[in-house]
């Protein structure tokens, strides 16, 4: 697994340092947002990840496991140092270490295992911060998509959840609706144009759930040149080359994980499944067109995607350490041990119905507090 090497002098200059931690399960965009918005409170972001065992103690088995986390953490590219092996519980003996200000959080209550608040030392000291939580999607959902295996998450058209039941648990999951806005890819994007001496690579894919044999793949494509450009295939394009319940996640969602990725510069959205002249050129002068060591499926017409690159002599087949983690394997890990999961979600239901109604009491204590 890589190591992030990060180095800032922080004596020359008062730098304010931020932590947040988690368990960035299944790292999603909604995890991207939470790191972002805390990067944007300070300088240098230090971002503790917790061991599965810590996690199994306090919340229930994960799906990516832990070297996989750290990987997807890393690849961040609002994040600057990662911290191995965090306690589930934020103190302020860790913020001191990694000299640290603050904590940042989202506005939900996460609790330990005992019921008691995670953030609650950090908070009495008055070294607490919350950013948005970004609605629409979790790791939960995303498990419950899996557990589902609906076509539901094609189709969000309206912008109330449905929720739906798990056969034979209990549980119910909500489909998400997730609402896409220009602000928000605008966020996510760096915007840098490509330098007329850049050597630009191209690659494409549907990314869905991305984890970290996408991170390995788009950091050796980014080792080919000088900046990296990414094209993400639209939901019915990925449906019909794919076909049965594929993607899980849908085309804005899946842009955004790329974005949030340290390697990747550019993405276009809804690119073309085979790869095409205006490809080459309309973005940006593409010298090489990359694709990983699994051969490419055909395009509907029968078709070689890389025909046009091949033939030009750019394209280059990318191998990397990451080769044997794809969705199928994620999905592979949520239906071979589905009673594990169903019954994860059902803890999560409950634990969620507590946090909710603990947070309302707190809100209800510092509206209290104000008035005295």
């Amino acid at each position: 697994m890589p190591t992030l090497t990060v180095v800032v002098c922080r004596v020359c200059a008062r730098v304010r340092s931020i932590w947040v931690d988690g368990c960035f399960d299944m790292m999603h965009y909604g995890h991207a947002n939470a790191l972002r918005q805390a990067k944007e409170m300070g300088d240098y972001l230090v971002v503790g990840v917790h061991s599965d065992a810590e996690i199994l103690k306090n919340k229930g088995p994960t799906v990516m496991k832990e070297e996989e986390r750290y990987a997807a953490v890393e690849a961040c590219k609002w994040v600057d140092e990662v911290v191995r092996d965090a306690p589930y519980v934020t103190s302020l003996e860790y913020l001191d270490r990694y000299n640290c200000d603050f904590c940042v959080h989202g506005d939900d209550i996460t609790t330990a295992a005992d019921g008691s608040d995670c953030y609650q030392e950090v908070k009495d000291a008055g070294r607490y911060r919350e950013c948005k939580r970004t609605q629409g999607v979790s790791t939960t959902e995303l498990v419950g998509r899996m557990l589902l295996m609906t076509r539901d998450h094609h189709n969000r058209t309206s912008s109330t959840s449905t929720t739906t039941p798990i056969a034979g648990s209990g549980t119910k999951t909500s489909v998400s609706h997730f609402l896409p806005t220009s602000k928000r890819i605008v966020q996510f994007s760096d915007g840098r144009e490509p330098k007329p001496t850049d050597k630009v690579v191209y690659v494409d894919g549907a990314f869905d759930l991305f984890h970290y044999g996408h991170i390995e793949f788009l950091k050796r494509a980014k080792e080919l040149g000088d900046y990296l450009l990414v094209g993400v295939h639209d939901d019915a394009t990925i449906n019909r080359i794919k076909g049965s319940n594929y993607p899980l996640m849908n085309l804005h969602e899946r842009v955004l994980s790329v974005l949030a990725c340290r390697y990747v510069d550019e993405v276009i959205i809804g690119a073309p499944y085979s790869v095409t002249q205006d490809v080459l050129e309309k973005v940006a002068a593409v010298s090489i067109v990359g694709h990983g060591a699994a051969p490419a499926i055909p395009d509907v017409d029968g078709r070689d995607p890389y025909e046009l690159p091949k033939k030009l002599g750019i394209y280059q087949q990318i191998t990397h350490d990451g080769g044997s983690m794809h969705t199928r394997e994620i999905i592979r890990r949520i239906i071979e041990h589905r009673q594990l999961y169903e019954d994860r979600q059902a803890r999560k239901e409950a634990k969620a119905r507590l946090e909710a109604e603990a947070e309302r009491a707190e809100k209800e204590r510092r509206k209290q507090a104000d008035q005295v």
